[in-house]
């Protein structure tokens, strides 16, 4: 779901910001990073952009039938309103 590629990025960036005191942990720190990113993103309750654009175009064509509903609805309304006052 996740490009590795970024996730190396990320932790890469990390590991590079660690002081050049420490650069002998930054290998490790850098592959700890990377399992901690991999983890705290992988418990995401995440969606794909398919299935984020398909969810949207479902959405749109529900809004859509629902306008034409309430449309109805009104229309149904004011006909049987304008049956009463006669």
């Amino acid at each position: 779901m996740f490009d590795p590629k970024a996730i190396d990025d990320i932790a890469s960036r990390l590991a590079g910001a660690i002081p050049p005191g420490l650069s002998n942990l930054k290998d490790d720190l850098e592959k700890t990073f990377q399992a901690i990113l991999q983890g705290a993103l992988g418990k995401l309750d995440l969606v794909t952009r398919e299935e984020f654009e398909v969810q949207k175009l479902v959405l749109a064509k529900t809004r859509s039938k629902l306008e034409d509903l309430e449309k109805r609805v009104s229309e149904m309304e004011q006909s049987v309103l304008n049956k009463a006052e006669l």
